[in-house]
């Protein structure tokens, strides 16, 4: 299927599972009712968002981001009341590992990571931009995701054709400068910390995402994660999303996706495709931080209690918030876990 005509299905409310589309019954709850419950904030427990839009960062005309509702400070006070381990401040033209120091400190007992996305504000896909990175002071520095809003893939799904992009692949084929980008994500030392560097799909296409993922290995990158594969503008099927979950790779399912206004999916696609495609493979996100939507922490906790409802095991629900994004961060499993 072209990848045009899988998007203009996904929006239309088509949801396309195994290579096949099938009409989504998208039930979009207001905003204000996606708060979770006690219950539900109890599985909060040692959780990390990976996903989480955060201030400092830019808001106008020409990056065209919503703003933000909280600060990265704001997010540990939180993050700590609810006994969450951590989490990861998202930026998509910024890297943010410097900014996770500094909260970092602010905020004791809450472990705060940073991400790079390699879209044009830094120069594309720079591997200098990369090594960078990881060399600044704290040992924060943990994901480099693929163009995400420059990305080849968004700008085309946006209709706006005539915007500059970063194009990682031709014809079929990675670009060199895909692969050298890749090449520093495997080779780049964080300071101060013995950890090595994770991957992000970023905003790629299905078919790019499956190449990244593929040379990434080949090149020695041990933590990769699909950026939220089942949202606009990835949009992969259940069959692709197997296909990265054999090669390695983890999938984001992230939460801002099945509430309120931006909702694509309903719950219970969401949990059709986690349980499809395995919780093992799977990291629960948020993707919130926005003005006028849930804070990062009740997305996570309001999804995980619906997915529970839905027959989500304690365990699983563990395995997609606490364990597999702390092995993807490359930090020790909390104890119990």
């Amino acid at each position: 299927m072209a990848r045009k005509t899988a998007w203009a299905m996904a929006t239309a409310g088509l949801l396309i599972v195994a290579g096949a589309a099938v009409q989504a019954q998208v039930v979009i709850p207001a905003e204000k009712l996606a708060v979770p419950s006690a219950t539900d904030r109890l599985l909060l427990k040692d959780a990390i968002d990976i996903h989480a839009h955060l201030d400092p960062d830019s808001f106008g005309p020409h990056s065209a981001q919503a703003s933000r509702s909280l600060d990265s400070i704001d997010m540990a006070q939180r993050a700590k009341a609810v006994g969450m381990r951590g989490f990861v401040i998202k930026h998509h033209y910024d890297e943010t590992a410097g900014i996770a120091y500094l909260t970092a400190r602010q905020v004791p007992g809450v472990e705060v990571f940073g991400q790079l996305g390699l879209n044009l504000t830094v120069g594309g896909l720079n591997p200098a931009a990369v090594y960078h990175f990881a060399e600044i002071k704290g040992g924060h520095a943990r994901i480099v995701a693929m163009p995400t809003w420059d990305s080849e893939n968004n700008i085309k799904h946006a209709q706006n054709p005539n915007k500059p992009f970063v194009a990682v692949s031709r014809n079929g084929e990675l670009l060199p400068e895909t692969k050298a980008v890749i090449a520093a994500v495997a080779a780049a030392k964080v300071r101060d910390s013995g950890a090595r560097l994770a991957l992000s799909t970023g905003h790629l296409s299905p078919a790019e995402v499956l190449m990244v993922i593929r040379n990434a290995k080949e090149q020695g990158v041990e933590q990769i994660v699909v950026t939220h594969a089942m949202g606009h503008p990835v949009n992969m099927t259940i069959d692709q999303m197997k296909e990265a979950a054999r090669m390695g790779a983890l999938i984001e399912f992230c939460g801002g996706f099945v509430i309120g206004s931006r909702a694509e999916f309903t719950m219970q696609q969401y949990y059709d495709a986690i349980r499809a495609v395995g919780p093992d493979h799977v990291i629960l996100s948020s993707d919130s931080g926005q003005m006028n939507r849930p804070m990062p922490d009740d997305v996570m906790a309001y999804v995980a209690g619906q997915l529970r409802a839905k027959g989500m095991t304690p365990a699983e629900l563990r395995k997609m918030m606490v364990e597999n994004p702390a092995r993807l961060l490359g930090i020790p499993q909390p104890s119990g876990g």
